[in-house]
Protein backbone atom coordinates (compact mmCIF):
# COMPACT_ATOMS: atom_id res chain seq x y z
CA UNK A 1 0.00 0.00 0.00
CA UNK A 2 1.38 3.33 -1.02
CA UNK A 3 1.69 5.38 2.42
CA UNK A 4 1.02 8.62 0.77
CA UNK A 5 -2.06 8.59 -1.05
CA UNK A 6 -5.40 10.01 0.49
CA UNK A 7 -8.97 7.67 0.22
CA UNK A 8 -11.43 10.74 0.30
CA UNK A 9 -14.62 9.05 -1.01
CA UNK A 10 -16.31 6.01 1.53
CA UNK A 11 -17.04 4.27 -1.70
CA UNK A 12 -13.71 3.71 -2.23
CA UNK A 13 -12.56 2.91 1.78
CA UNK A 14 -15.12 0.63 2.29
CA UNK A 15 -14.07 -1.20 -1.49
CA UNK A 16 -10.27 -1.40 -0.52
CA UNK A 17 -9.23 -4.98 0.35
CA UNK A 18 -8.02 -4.03 3.94
CA UNK A 19 -11.34 -2.68 4.95
CA UNK A 20 -13.45 -5.84 6.39
CA UNK A 21 -10.88 -7.68 7.88
CA UNK A 22 -9.93 -3.59 9.67
CA UNK A 23 -13.73 -3.23 10.22
CA UNK A 24 -14.67 -6.23 11.83
CA UNK A 25 -11.63 -5.97 14.15
CA UNK A 26 -12.19 -2.21 15.23
CA UNK A 27 -16.31 -3.68 15.93
CA UNK A 28 -14.57 -6.31 18.25
CA UNK A 29 -12.72 -4.32 20.39
CA UNK A 30 -8.95 -4.70 18.90
CA UNK A 31 -6.44 -1.60 19.05
CA UNK A 32 -4.71 -1.47 15.81
CA UNK A 33 -0.92 0.05 15.71
CA UNK A 34 1.62 0.11 13.85
CA UNK A 35 2.80 -3.05 13.92
CA UNK A 36 -0.43 -3.65 11.56
CA UNK A 37 1.61 -2.44 9.45
CA UNK A 38 -1.49 -2.93 6.10
CA UNK A 39 -4.10 -2.18 8.85
CA UNK A 40 -2.25 0.72 10.21
CA UNK A 41 -1.61 2.18 6.86
CA UNK A 42 -4.99 1.82 5.25
CA UNK A 43 -6.60 4.02 8.88
CA UNK A 44 -4.66 6.53 7.90
CA UNK A 45 -5.28 6.75 4.08
CA UNK A 46 -8.86 6.71 5.09
CA UNK A 47 -9.10 8.06 8.53
CA UNK A 48 -11.62 11.50 7.25
CA UNK A 49 -13.90 9.15 5.90
CA UNK A 50 -14.13 6.47 8.40
CA UNK A 51 -14.61 8.91 10.88
CA UNK A 52 -17.68 9.98 9.64
CA UNK A 53 -18.17 6.84 8.64
CA UNK A 54 -18.23 5.28 12.24
CA UNK A 55 -20.14 8.26 13.61
CA UNK A 56 -23.08 6.89 11.89
CA UNK A 57 -22.75 3.58 14.26
CA UNK A 58 -22.24 5.97 17.25
CA UNK A 59 -18.44 4.99 17.77
CA UNK A 60 -15.66 7.56 17.20
CA UNK A 61 -12.44 5.85 15.15
CA UNK A 62 -9.67 7.72 18.02
CA UNK A 63 -6.52 7.77 17.01
CA UNK A 64 -3.35 7.83 19.93
CA UNK A 65 -0.17 10.02 19.20
CA UNK A 66 1.23 6.69 20.64
CA UNK A 67 0.63 5.19 17.18
CA UNK A 68 -3.01 3.06 17.55
CA UNK A 69 -6.36 3.49 16.34
CA UNK A 70 -9.86 1.81 18.48
CA UNK A 71 -13.33 2.25 18.34
CA UNK A 72 -14.46 4.29 21.19
CA UNK A 73 -18.61 3.78 21.50
CA UNK A 74 -20.56 7.00 22.38
CA UNK A 75 -23.64 5.34 22.06
CA UNK A 76 -24.79 1.81 22.82
CA UNK A 77 -25.39 1.12 18.62
CA UNK A 78 -22.83 -1.31 18.67
CA UNK A 79 -22.41 -2.41 23.05
CA UNK A 80 -19.73 -1.96 24.63
CA UNK A 81 -16.87 -4.29 26.17
CA UNK A 82 -15.96 -4.60 29.59
CA UNK A 83 -12.85 -5.44 30.85
CA UNK A 84 -12.98 -6.40 34.64
CA UNK A 85 -10.84 -5.03 37.44
CA UNK A 86 -8.56 -7.59 37.84
CA UNK A 87 -7.83 -7.16 33.68
CA UNK A 88 -7.92 -3.70 34.41
CA UNK A 89 -4.74 -3.92 37.11
CA UNK A 90 -2.95 -6.43 34.59
CA UNK A 91 -3.34 -4.02 32.02
CA UNK A 92 -2.21 -0.80 33.87
CA UNK A 93 1.17 -3.54 34.93
CA UNK A 94 1.55 -4.07 31.86
CA UNK A 95 2.27 -0.10 31.04
CA UNK A 96 4.57 -0.37 33.12
CA UNK A 97 6.25 -2.55 31.94
CA UNK A 98 6.06 -0.93 28.83
CA UNK A 99 7.47 2.58 30.03
CA UNK A 100 10.56 0.05 32.16
CA UNK A 101 14.01 1.03 30.26
CA UNK A 102 14.66 -3.14 30.62
CA UNK A 103 11.69 -3.53 29.03
CA UNK A 104 12.64 -1.52 25.64
CA UNK A 105 16.19 -3.26 25.76
CA UNK A 106 14.60 -6.61 25.32
CA UNK A 107 12.39 -5.36 22.66
CA UNK A 108 9.69 -5.03 24.25
CA UNK A 109 9.36 -9.32 25.24
CA UNK A 110 8.25 -9.90 28.88
CA UNK A 111 7.19 -13.50 30.06
CA UNK A 112 4.17 -14.31 31.80
CA UNK A 113 6.16 -14.59 34.98
CA UNK A 114 7.68 -11.28 34.82
CA UNK A 115 3.91 -10.11 34.99
CA UNK A 116 3.71 -11.73 37.90
CA UNK A 117 6.80 -11.20 39.47
CA UNK A 118 5.88 -7.30 38.82
CA UNK A 119 2.10 -7.43 39.87
CA UNK A 120 3.37 -8.64 43.15
CA UNK A 121 6.24 -6.82 43.55
CA UNK A 122 4.30 -3.60 43.48
CA UNK A 123 1.16 -4.65 45.37
CA UNK A 124 3.00 -7.10 48.01
CA UNK A 125 1.75 -10.96 47.46
CA UNK A 126 -1.28 -10.65 49.93
CA UNK A 127 -2.17 -7.72 47.75
CA UNK A 128 -2.28 -8.94 44.80
CA UNK A 129 -3.77 -12.16 46.27
CA UNK A 130 -6.71 -10.00 47.57
CA UNK A 131 -7.04 -7.62 44.77
CA UNK A 132 -7.68 -10.86 42.24
CA UNK A 133 -9.79 -12.19 45.05
CA UNK A 134 -11.36 -9.22 46.35
CA UNK A 135 -15.04 -10.85 48.06
CA UNK A 136 -12.73 -13.37 50.22
CA UNK A 137 -12.46 -12.08 53.50
CA UNK A 138 -10.15 -15.66 54.64
CA UNK A 139 -7.82 -16.78 51.62
CA UNK A 140 -6.66 -20.25 51.36
CA UNK A 141 -3.13 -19.62 50.36
CA UNK A 142 -3.09 -22.15 47.68
CA UNK A 143 -6.01 -21.59 45.78
CA UNK A 144 -5.61 -17.85 45.80
CA UNK A 145 -2.44 -18.45 44.03
CA UNK A 146 -4.45 -20.03 41.55
CA UNK A 147 -6.94 -18.02 41.18
CA UNK A 148 -3.65 -15.20 40.79
CA UNK A 149 -2.68 -17.03 37.82
CA UNK A 150 -5.55 -17.71 36.15
CA UNK A 151 -7.13 -13.85 36.58
CA UNK A 152 -3.62 -12.64 35.23
CA UNK A 153 -3.64 -15.94 32.49
CA UNK A 154 -7.24 -14.73 31.10
CA UNK A 155 -6.32 -10.93 31.31
CA UNK A 156 -3.70 -11.54 29.06
CA UNK A 157 -5.81 -13.83 26.86
CA UNK A 158 -8.13 -11.08 26.88
CA UNK A 159 -5.69 -8.23 26.59
CA UNK A 160 -4.32 -10.15 23.42
CA UNK A 161 -7.03 -10.26 21.42
CA UNK A 162 -7.70 -6.86 21.93
CA UNK A 163 -4.65 -5.96 21.02
CA UNK A 164 -2.61 -4.71 23.53
CA UNK A 165 -0.33 -7.77 23.57
CA UNK A 166 1.02 -10.39 22.00
CA UNK A 167 1.49 -13.70 23.06
CA UNK A 168 4.34 -15.57 21.81
CA UNK A 169 5.54 -19.01 21.98
CA UNK A 170 5.97 -20.50 25.38
CA UNK A 171 5.61 -17.87 28.16
CA UNK A 172 6.34 -14.46 26.12
CA UNK A 173 4.48 -11.47 26.14
CA UNK A 174 5.49 -8.55 23.22
CA UNK A 175 4.04 -5.54 24.44
CA UNK A 176 1.87 -3.20 22.17
CA UNK A 177 1.69 0.59 22.28
CA UNK A 178 -2.24 0.09 22.61
CA UNK A 179 -1.07 -0.57 26.27
CA UNK A 180 -0.41 3.45 26.89
CA UNK A 181 -4.01 3.75 27.00
CA UNK A 182 -4.18 2.68 30.43
CA UNK A 183 -1.65 5.28 31.57
CA UNK A 184 -4.28 7.57 30.06
CA UNK A 185 -5.54 8.58 33.33
CA UNK A 186 -2.15 9.61 34.70
CA UNK A 187 -1.18 10.81 31.35
CA UNK A 188 0.11 14.73 31.53
CA UNK A 189 0.39 14.81 35.74
CA UNK A 190 4.31 15.31 36.38
CA UNK A 191 5.61 11.94 37.19
CA UNK A 192 3.17 9.58 35.07
CA UNK A 193 4.82 6.31 35.04
CA UNK A 194 5.21 7.01 39.54
CA UNK A 195 1.78 7.81 39.63
CA UNK A 196 0.52 4.41 37.60
CA UNK A 197 2.75 2.70 39.92
CA UNK A 198 0.79 3.97 42.82
CA UNK A 199 -1.96 3.05 41.38
CA UNK A 200 -1.48 -0.34 40.94
CA UNK A 201 -0.11 -0.61 44.36
CA UNK A 202 -2.90 0.40 45.99
CA UNK A 203 -4.88 -2.30 43.63
CA UNK A 204 -7.04 0.56 42.30
CA UNK A 205 -8.49 1.06 39.26
CA UNK A 206 -8.71 4.66 37.77
CA UNK A 207 -10.62 5.09 34.57
CA UNK A 208 -10.41 7.45 31.13
CA UNK A 209 -13.10 10.06 31.76
CA UNK A 210 -14.85 8.53 28.50
CA UNK A 211 -14.79 5.02 30.00
CA UNK A 212 -18.47 3.77 31.72
CA UNK A 213 -19.19 1.39 34.45
CA UNK A 214 -21.20 -1.63 34.56
CA UNK A 215 -22.12 -2.50 37.77
CA UNK A 216 -24.45 -5.92 36.66
CA UNK A 217 -22.11 -7.03 34.18
CA UNK A 218 -20.53 -10.04 36.42
CA UNK A 219 -22.91 -10.32 39.66
CA UNK A 220 -22.36 -13.97 39.39
CA UNK A 221 -18.59 -14.43 38.83
CA UNK A 222 -17.23 -15.09 42.47
CA UNK A 223 -19.21 -18.31 43.02
CA UNK A 224 -17.28 -19.34 39.53
CA UNK A 225 -14.21 -18.28 40.60
CA UNK A 226 -14.97 -20.06 43.81
CA UNK A 227 -15.36 -23.54 42.22
CA UNK A 228 -12.84 -23.00 39.54
CA UNK A 229 -10.09 -22.82 41.70
CA UNK A 230 -11.09 -25.10 44.13
CA UNK A 231 -10.91 -27.23 41.95
CA UNK A 232 -7.59 -26.55 40.38
CA UNK A 233 -6.31 -26.89 43.97
CA UNK A 234 -7.38 -30.36 44.14
CA UNK A 235 -6.35 -31.00 41.08
CA UNK A 236 -2.65 -30.00 41.24
CA UNK A 237 -2.75 -31.06 45.51
CA UNK A 238 0.73 -33.36 45.47
CA UNK A 239 2.73 -31.23 42.38
CA UNK A 240 4.36 -28.59 43.96
CA UNK A 241 4.93 -27.40 39.93
CA UNK A 242 2.56 -24.18 39.91
CA UNK A 243 3.62 -22.90 36.71
CA UNK A 244 2.84 -25.38 34.58
CA UNK A 245 1.40 -24.79 31.16
CA UNK A 246 -1.93 -25.57 32.10
CA UNK A 247 -1.22 -22.63 34.57
CA UNK A 248 -2.50 -20.46 31.08
CA UNK A 249 -4.59 -22.85 29.33
CA UNK A 250 -7.84 -20.84 29.86
CA UNK A 251 -10.01 -20.34 26.95
CA UNK A 252 -11.29 -16.86 25.65
CA UNK A 253 -14.70 -17.13 24.74
CA UNK A 254 -15.97 -13.74 22.56
CA UNK A 255 -19.30 -14.81 21.74
CA UNK A 256 -20.97 -12.71 24.39
CA UNK A 257 -19.78 -9.70 22.71
CA UNK A 258 -18.55 -10.84 19.87
CA UNK A 259 -18.89 -7.70 17.86
CA UNK A 260 -18.87 -4.78 20.61
CA UNK A 261 -15.88 -2.40 20.95
CA UNK A 262 -14.09 -2.68 24.01
CA UNK A 263 -14.28 0.92 25.88
CA UNK A 264 -15.04 0.25 29.94
CA UNK A 265 -14.82 -1.61 33.08
CA UNK A 266 -17.80 -4.27 34.20
CA UNK A 267 -16.90 -3.68 37.51
CA UNK A 268 -19.78 -2.55 40.21
CA UNK A 269 -16.58 -1.39 42.12
CA UNK A 270 -14.56 -0.01 39.27
CA UNK A 271 -16.39 3.58 40.23
CA UNK A 272 -15.36 3.78 43.89
CA UNK A 273 -11.85 2.23 43.17
CA UNK A 274 -11.73 5.92 40.79
CA UNK A 275 -12.40 7.52 44.14
CA UNK A 276 -10.06 5.28 46.28
CA UNK A 277 -12.33 3.64 47.83
CA UNK A 278 -12.09 -0.41 47.47
CA UNK A 279 -14.47 -2.26 49.79
CA UNK A 280 -13.70 -5.83 49.42
CA UNK A 281 -17.12 -6.74 50.02
CA UNK A 282 -18.76 -5.32 46.95
CA UNK A 283 -16.11 -5.92 44.64
CA UNK A 284 -17.31 -7.88 41.85
CA UNK A 285 -14.77 -9.99 39.94
CA UNK A 286 -15.64 -10.35 36.50
CA UNK A 287 -17.02 -13.23 34.43
CA UNK A 288 -13.18 -14.82 33.13
CA UNK A 289 -13.06 -17.83 35.45
CA UNK A 290 -17.10 -18.74 34.09
CA UNK A 291 -15.63 -18.33 30.73
CA UNK A 292 -13.35 -20.68 31.45
CA UNK A 293 -15.89 -23.81 31.58
CA UNK A 294 -16.00 -23.52 27.97
CA UNK A 295 -14.01 -26.11 25.39
CA UNK A 296 -9.96 -25.63 26.15
CA UNK A 297 -9.47 -26.44 23.02
CA UNK A 298 -11.74 -23.91 20.90
CA UNK A 299 -9.05 -21.00 20.23
CA UNK A 300 -10.66 -19.95 17.35
CA UNK A 301 -11.25 -16.42 19.00
CA UNK A 302 -7.49 -15.82 19.51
Amino acid sequence: MDGSRVIDDLGSAVLDESFPEVDLALRRGRHIDRDDTAWYGFLLDAQAVLETFYRRFGCELVHKSDGYFYLLPVTDQLGKRQLSVPEMLVGQALALLYLDPRTVQSGGVVTRDDVLTHLAGVMGTDGLMHAMNPKKRRLDERVAQEAVRARVAEGLRKLSVAGFIELGEGDSVRLRSALMRFAEPVRGTEAPEEALAKLVARGEVMLEPEFETDPDADADADADADAETRSEAEDNAGSDDTSSDDDYAMPFDEHEHDDMPWDSVSEDAAAKEAAGNLDSENLDSGDLDGEREDDPTDEEHE
